[in-house]
């Protein structure tokens, strides 16, 4: 069975008789997707001292690798001024994350990035971020209301990876985010498009030259399809039997 690292926060959790313990903490969706693919996940904890040299030690010892959701990424990290709408930075996860993310490309390690986490790979591979798609588009279609998944359209591309995995064409995917990777900023990132809103944020992308290496925008944990936790797992158990 592919073992498949998933990254994570660290938080301040409320978990009675306990108050605001500083817990390692994801949510168990990614954790079922991938187990229902057939994966063993392990949880990897960021760290702001994060190296190098540690995600090597650490993605020796796996098969495969999700970088999962969560809050904004630093804008410094692709030299660029924090939006008024910017979370506060997450530090720990941004240095873990980005190591992470280089050092699985280095490795040719099947790697699957959600929402922030396509936003990792892709301020890894040298782009940058639009920080608040509303502006753009004058509405909340990609973020519809707080704290919980909204729905919208997404158009795969023919001739995709992606499109292999869930089909070419639009579908309807679970949503929550206000920022989005800048597609005129993938030129040189060795990174191409795989699916598009009809508002014109990119939506997918992934690496032609990889064995498995691809990001959404959306939140494939949030719904039933497993396809793509699936398409990883087997490029996992493929590439390390």
């Amino acid at each position: 069975m592919p073992v498949i690292g998933i990254s994570c926060y660290v938080e301040l959790v409320d978990r009675s008789p306990w108050v605001a313990q500083k817990s390692a903490v994801l949510p168990h969706a990614y954790v079922a997707h991938v187990e229902r693919a057939g994966g063993i996940a392990v949880i990897l904890p960021p760290r702001e001292d994060a190296t190098h040299a540690m995600a090597a030690d650490v993605l020796a010892r796996l098969n495969g690798l999700v970088i999962a959701g969560g809050a904004d990424i630093e804008s410094s990290r692709y030299a660029a001024v924090p939006d008024a709408t910017a979370q506060p930075p997450r530090r720990d996860r941004d240095a873990w994350e980005i190591a992470l993310a280089d050092v699985s490309r280095e490795l040719d390690l099947p790697t699957l990035g959600v929402c922030r986490g396509m936003q990792v790979m892709a301020v890894a591979a040298d782009a940058h971020l639009e920080q608040h798609v509303p502006d753009r588009v004058g509405g909340d279609e990609h973020s519809p209301d707080v704290g919980a998944f909204g729905s919208h359209v997404v158009t795969v591309e023919v001739d995709t990876t992606l499109a292999d995995v869930i089909g070419a064409g639009p579908r309807a995917v679970p949503t929550y985010h206000h920022q989005a990777v800048a597609p005129t900023s993938l030129e040189d990132s060795g990174y191409l498009p795989a699916a598009w809103h009809a508002d014109g944020t990119l939506e997918a992308m992934e690496d032609p030259s990889a064995t498995f290496r691809l990001a959404v925008q959306w939140h494939p944990e949030a719904g039933d399809d497993n396809r793509l936790f699936a398409a990883l797992a087997a490029a996992a158990a493929a590439r390390h039997p």
